[in-house]
């Protein structure tokens, strides 16, 4: 029986990829495709049709977990050990085999909100992405998407800063919002192509989701059902653009994309604030903890939440963020080639 799961786990056999190709073009692909717009720039295509992802075949019972653990200041704390960890699985306590704690190198996907109302916020915005690149680690590469209603590869894998500035430079700042659809397609991408053992998705926006075929719900589970990457958004919320309930919809889809997959979500309250949030984003990224465990619930299809605690006399009550849950899909039928 093969197993297939969808989990930051030990990955021992091949990746099946589904044969839809992207336009290596800006010029308008059917609607149907969903494409991603790979612009002359980047150096790679990129996977566009989310509704037929590649499936991991896995040694199922080696969960990974990168966590980020606060203090009740919202300050990171990064003097704990083994000991101080608690894993539970659907409730379900699990024995942790091993635990790291270092800055290692990590494969990055810019995420920029390139919509009509992101316009006057531009400048500012690639500042502070430039600034969090190069606050993390120097081995680090990343890649930009810019996205209004389609989604455009800027700038594949690299570590150059000058070819993520022409990256973030595009300049095209038009059209609606289509965040599901850019979630699905750069995670699809960094399962399919990332080096580095940890995955990171930055999403900076300004508005909700008004152009995707994609949902909520399924944009969640299709992170979950790749590799898992964590998902920090930004939130430029603060100008009034967009009504109150616009605005609280917003908030709500940013928190629950973090939430779900381990990320923080921040809502600066103005331009001025976008650096300091960067900075923070990139001093999270470069003080996970990871543990491992291997789970006693791969004999059970379907999700299985994760709830992880961290303890240490004297430090008050500590907020661990990491992802809720695995998705796991078991199948005697390989998948087509």
């Amino acid at each position: 029986m093969v197993w297939y799961v969808s989990s930051r786990l030990l990955l021992i056999l091949s990746l099946v990829v589904s044969p839809e190709a992207l336009s290596q073009s800006q010029s308008p692909a059917p609607a149907k495709l969903s494409p991603v717009v790979v612009s002359p720039n980047a150096e790679a295509q990129s996977h566009a049709n989310s509704a037929s992802p590649y499936t991991l075949r896995v040694n199922a019972n080696e969960v990974v977990l990168n966590c980020t653990v606060l203090d009740n200041k919202g300050e990171l704390v990064n003097d704990l050990n083994r000991n101080d960890f608690k894993i539970s699985e659907d409730k379900v306590p699990q024995k942790i085999i091993s635990l790291q704690h270092q800055d290692v190198p990590v494969s990055i996907g810019l995420l920029v909100d390139n919509s009509g109302s992101m316009r006057p916020k531009k400048e500012a915005v690639t500042a502070a992405a430039l600034d969090l690149i190069k606050a993390s680690n120097p081995q680090d590469e990343t890649f930009v998407m810019n996205f209004s209603d389609r989604v455009y590869l800027d700038q594949d894998f690299t570590s150059d800063l000058d070819k993520l500035q022409n990256g973030l430079a595009h300049a095209n700042s038009n059209g609606g919002t289509a965040l599901y659809d850019t979630i699905v397609t750069a995670a699809d991408k960094m399962q399919r192509s990332a080096t580095r053992a940890r995955h990171v998705l930055i999403v900076i926006t300004d508005g909700e989701d008004n152009a995707s075929k994609e949902t909520l719900e399924n944009a969640v589970h299709s992170v979950q059902d790749m590799q898992s990457p964590i998902v920090y958004s930004i939130g430029l919320l603060f100008n009034g653009e967009s009504g109150r309930g616009e605005t609280h919809r917003a908030k709500h889809d940013l928190q629950a994309l973090s939430n779900e997959t381990g990320g923080i979500a921040f809502f600066p309250s103005s331009l001025q604030d976008i650096d300091r949030v960067a900075a923070e984003v990139a001093r999270d990224i470069r003080n996970q903890y990871t543990l491992a465990y291997h789970s006693t619930r791969t004999a059970i299809d379907g999700y299985h939440s994760i709830n992880v605690e961290a303890r240490r006399t004297g430090r008050g009550k500590l907020v661990v963020h990491t992802r809720s849950g695995y998705l796991l899909k078991r199948t005697s039928e390989l998948p087509p080639k």
